[in-house]
């Protein structure tokens, strides 16, 4: 399920000094972004995406990597249930020095596509154009 790490919520904390029930709220608004991912809804991961930002102020990169899809980050949810159009909107609203960031287990994106034979995978070639 989707949790949101400690850093992000002091983030935001501290950069706009939301009370402890605005914390849930954006843990609540943030709850179903595992189901848009892997149903490769581009759509709706825009909406949520946009109501997050309007509401609490947040960017995809304030919160990405609190966010945790079956032990896996967004791109790499995106990646292995082949939701190529939500994948490629979340290549290119990261920005290109996180992506190049270890991710929770050490590796960088770079890294686990290449050890799970993904480099074919369309997402794939769109981060690679934007390394």
């Amino acid at each position: 399920m989707l949790k949101i790490v400690k850093t992000s919520l002091v983030i935001a904390t501290a950069t706009l000094a939301f009370t402890g029930t605005a914390h849930a709220n954006v843990e609540e608004a943030l709850a179903n972004i595992c189901n848009i991912v892997t149903a490769d809804d581009k759509g709706e991961l825009r909406k949520k995406i946009r109501s997050v930002e309007s509401d609490y102020r947040l960017k995809l990169h304030d919160y990405y990597s609190g966010i945790s899809c079956n032990g896996q980050s967004l791109i790499r949810t995106a990646i292995e249930n082949n939701a190529v159009e939500v994948g490629t909107l979340l290549v290119k609203k990261m920005p290109s020095k996180e992506l190049q960031a270890p991710e929770k287990d050490g590796k960088t994106l770079q890294a686990w596509i290449s050890e799970n034979g993904h480099q074919s995978h369309a997402i794939a070639s769109v981060l690679e154009g934007r390394l």
